[in-house]
């Protein structure tokens, strides 16, 4: 029987928003189990009681640390912590960390040093050095679903001179023998060198979806294969 992807859930309560915590389960689940969830707050303080309700209803083991220095995130130490001890223990094959702190970017460098997997999940406004610390990031504004399909194109980003060398590079490094490559492959790639790139950041749920909209690239029907023009 093949042995399941299990993933640890860790999240910064004081730097996260529970409005977002069932998108962010769902798309952390992608990747493999949730089997570790745990959130790290000062429970006394009023800025955690928006999160009881959310926590209770999608089973997340609340982590109590008093804050010491006033205006100081309590949730820092106590969830690297935690981190490492769980990575020492090999009870997980990656994990997540939920936060928009760049605090946190010497802990997911140490554990990609041991060869698992890191996803952060955090607002836009995230310190490019936690992003690029991550192999995936994923932007909670990207997880927010439109209420039409022409609302999220509206409110998305225009694919500009800059993301379009990035694809080519991208792509460049995929490419093999010169002819099409599998768009798996380009993504890859891609999540190399930006690893919070999305193709619903451009109003595009899927990535071949997003290159077939581009006149530079050509994707095959099934969206399996793609090649540069």
């Amino acid at each position: 029987m093949e042995e399941k992807f299990k993933i640890a859930l860790l999240i910064d309560g004081e730097n996260a928003s529970p409005k977002m915590l069932e998108a962010i389960i769902e798309e952390v689940s992608k990747n493999g189990i949730i089997t570790i969830r745990r959130i790290y707050g000062d429970w006394t303080q009023q800025i955690m009681n928006s999160w009881k309700e959310s926590v209770n209803v999608n089973a997340i083991q609340p982590i109590q640390q008093f804050t010491y220095t006033q205006g100081k995130n309590s949730s820092d130490s106590a969830l690297i912590i935690d981190a490492m001890d769980i990575l020492n223990d090999k009870l997980v094959n990656g994990f997540c960390i939920v936060s928009s702190d760049s605090d946190y970017t010497r802990l997911a460098t140490r554990i990609r040093e041991d060869g698992l997997l890191v996803i952060g999940v955090g607002e836009e406004k995230t310190p490019k050095a936690f992003v690029k610390s991550c192999d995936l990031f994923v932007h909670v504004e990207n997880l927010v679903p439109a209420k039409t399909a022409e609302d999220n194109r509206k409110n998305a980003k225009k694919v500009d001179t800059k993301t379009l060398n990035l694809l080519k590079r991208a792509y460049e490094m995929a490419e093999q023998d010169n002819g099409p490559t599998h768009v798996t492959q380009l993504v890859q790639s891609l999540r190399k060198i930006e690893p919070d790139f999305d193709p619903r950041t451009y109003g595009f749920k899927t990535f071949p979806k997003f290159f077939a909209s581009l006149n530079e690239f050509t994707v095959t029907k099934d969206g399996l294969q793609i090649s540069m023009k």
